[in-house]
């Protein structure tokens, strides 16, 4: 019989550009993610160089900094799976990529298929599209993974589902604006429902240059209804704990939902966390 899942969403604020301090972050947070008792540990879009590395990912310097800090994630990897954001590079091209890292090998790697450009986002400018499904077993159940925009259009989600995952983890880099953490919530949960899947969303949270990450990560089932809500605007590691029923679901149990800030707190929120970034991660003294 399957065992009972453990995911631990890992809502991390990473540096653009450190990559090795973020890959230091990312194992010692899977380190003690892992220690609490969980299966797989799933950390936010791009979180080994950060978000959005715009023009950093045009140097092939800086991708094989990236690609050497995804090895010793792999390397370090234990029995709880790790599932983060990377950028990748394949037949001279740059890919917005997830791996899956167990047991000291990489057991999965996805790539981005959807790449928005509009509003704050440039990524055609970037990355080439992934072209297929990624599903992996973790206790008896399939995971699929998908990034961020790979969810606000239809395909992706579909495709991952016939391929046969019975949960898909989403990792974002979703910037904050008013209103958006019901946005998310009111079409993720229409596409979780559509699809019959439960989803786990992992977004970052920090402020990088003009953007907020806010991260509100949550988790729906497979009826779009929210079972796990994260605080917003701060760092935290936050376990979801699954069922997986004889008819073969996987199926979250109802914990602890975070309030969701009003839009003039969440603004305010916004603008002292971004500050606070802009002040910490450019090493000013006062």
């Amino acid at each position: 019989m399957p065992k009972p899942l453990t995911l631990a969403l890992a809502q991390q604020d990473f540096l653009v550009g450190d990559i090795g301090g973020n890959a230091e972050k990312i194992l010692a947070v899977a380190a003690r993610a892992a220690g609490g008792g969980c299966d797989l540990v799933a950390f936010p879009e791009m979180a080994v160089s950060g978000y959005p590395p715009e023009d950093l990912v045009l140097r092939t310097d800086f991708v094989r900094a990236a690609e050497s800090a995804v090895a010793k994630i792999v390397a370090a990897s234990g029995e709880a799976a790790i599932v983060f954001g990377h950028p990748r590079r394949e037949g001279g091209g740059v890919f917005n990529s997830v791996t899956v890292a167990r047991g000291g090998k990489a057991v999965a790697c996805y790539d981005k298929r959807i790449l928005p450009n509009y509003a704050v986002f440039d990524e055609r400018r970037y990355f080439r599209p992934g072209a297929a499904p990624v599903v992996f077993d973790v206790n008896g159940a399939r995971i699929g993974i998908t990034i961020c925009e790979d969810l606000w259009e239809d395909g992706p989600l579909e495709s991952t589902v016939a391929a046969g995952a019975q949960l898909v983890v989403n990792c974002n880099g979703s910037p904050f604006h008013m209103g958006k953490c019901r946005e998310r919530e009111s079409l993720i949960g229409a596409r979780a429902r559509a699809a019959q899947v439960a989803v786990a969303y992992v977004n970052l949270v920090g402020g990088q240059d003009e953007l907020v990450f806010d991260g509100g990560s949550f988790v729906v089932d497979a009826a779009g209804v929210v079972a796990r809500r994260l605080p917003f605007f701060c760092e935290v590691v936050a376990f979801a704990k699954f069922t997986i029923t004889a008819a073969g679901k996987v199926q979250p149990l109802s914990a602890e939902c975070a309030a969701t800030p009003s839009a003039v707190a969440g603004a305010y929120q916004a603008i002292v966390l971004g500050v606070r970034d802009y002040v910490n991660k450019n090493g000013f003294d006062g």
